[in-house]
């Protein structure tokens, strides 16, 4: 089982990754973050993108879907948004939220790699 810290850091090692923030979705604060850039605030943007998992958790109950959500994909012209609510025990209400350069990521893997992260955190 991983830390806050350790999980953040292990985020971090993805290739291509520009910053990383876990994220209470029901008040949009952040538990952590690491990384960022000057034109991306990881804080800012974690908290903004609150407002998506909680109207796609939303649209889920309104159909009804028995589904869970494994992930949450949005495409910039040059990042890759990869928003992953957390399934561990004890973490119920949080999401990792993961900004990828487009340019030096690879998708498939970065997608891989953060399922595996998320299911190792333990709060």
């Amino acid at each position: 089982m991983a830390s806050i810290e350790t999980t953040l850091k292990d985020a971090m090692i993805i290739e291509g990754a520009v910053g990383v923030a876990l994220v209470d979705y029901s008040s949009g604060m952040t538990l952590g973050v690491a990384g960022g850039s000057a034109e991306l605030d990881m804080a800012v943007a974690a908290a903004g993108n609150t407002d998506v998992v909680r109207a796609q958790m939303r649209a889920m109950e309104l159909l009804g879907a028995e589904q869970a959500i494994e992930d949450i994909l949005i495409t910039l012209d040059t990042q890759y948004h990869l928003i992953r609510p957390v399934g561990a025990r004890g973490a119920h209400g949080l999401f990792l939220y993961l900004a990828l350069n487009k340019s030096r990521a690879n998708l498939g893997l970065a997608r891989h790699q953060l399922r595996r992260i998320e299911g190792a955190i333990e709060i």
